[in-house]
């Protein structure tokens, strides 16, 4: 796939930004080392500089286009390129931040144990994460991907998003080794609008994979097709706007002091 477009990705980012927010707002405790998973340009890494103003806070992501968005944005902070799947970090973090970043990696049993048990005696891991793949938006992308002429060269799209575990699979994971686990899921509902805005809105996270491998001729008409199912499946409010249901699991889990 293409780079990250973080102008892209910034555009309903007040939306993207409020369950970064509802995340942090259950997690309680004063923290020296802070690792920002997943990054992206910074706005959940901005949020956790305000909070934690003098602590050590570390942004990763895969992306460099993201991380010199969040650069610019947070001079303070420091920000490395490297993948979740195979980091660890040298010294103990005492709080695990991964805001809308888990959903892309997989064998989320031994990850989210892994970075459990990186934490320093006390730390947190804080987790959000989307759980729309069966919502139309997501559903939608799949159902177009399969059609022709688009199959033959989205084979691997339905794939690169996991379906993450049941909630209650997530606390099963740190249950036995935390001292508090608190799992819940929300959904928001956020009005857009019209069904073209649920297009760009998706055009910079999950429909990437469906629609960065296409040739230039079929990217279009992917899009054409995949927003006239948007349009039947978000019908216009009173208002005419469209609501566009969001859930989103969420994981705070805190190991023992030592």
């Amino acid at each position: 796939m293409n780079d990250w477009n973080p102008a892209l990705y910034r555009q309903f980012e007040d939306e993207r930004t409020r369950p970064a927010r509802d995340l942090l707002a259950r997690v309680d405790g004063t923290f020296h080392r802070i690792v920002d998973l997943g990054c992206g340009p910074g706005n959940s890494t901005e949020l956790l500089a305000r909070r934690f103003a003098g602590a050590d806070i570390l942004g990763i992501d895969t992306s460099a286009a993201m991380l010199n968005e969040a650069r610019s944005r947070l001079p303070a902070c420091r920000f490395e390129l490297a993948d979740i799947e195979t980091w660890s970090p040298v010294t103990p973090p005492d709080l695990i931040y991964a805001n809308a970043s888990l959903q892309w990696l997989g064998d989320h049993a031994t990850l989210v144990r892994r970075l459990f048990a990186a934490l320093a005696p006390g730390g947190v891991l804080a987790v959000q994460m989307p759980d729309n793949r069966d919502e139309p938006s997501h559903r939608s992308m799949r159902e177009v991907a399969a059609e022709p002429p688009f199959a033959a060269h989205l084979e691997d799209g339905a794939s690169s998003r996991v379906k993450i575990l049941p909630l209650t699979a997530y606390y099963d994971l740190v249950c036995g080794e935390a001292d508090t686990v608190d799992v819940w899921r929300t959904i928001y509902h956020h009005p857009m609008t019209d069904a073209a805005a649920i297009v760009s809105w998706v055009r910079s996270t999950g429909l990437r994979p469906f629609v960065d491998p296409l040739p230039d001729d079929l990217r279009l008409s992917f899009l054409t097709r995949y927003q006239a199912r948007i349009d039947e499946a978000y019908r216009p409010r009173p208002d005419g706007r469209r609501l566009l249901a969001f859930p989103r699991l969420f994981l705070v889990a805190v190991r023992p002091p030592a």
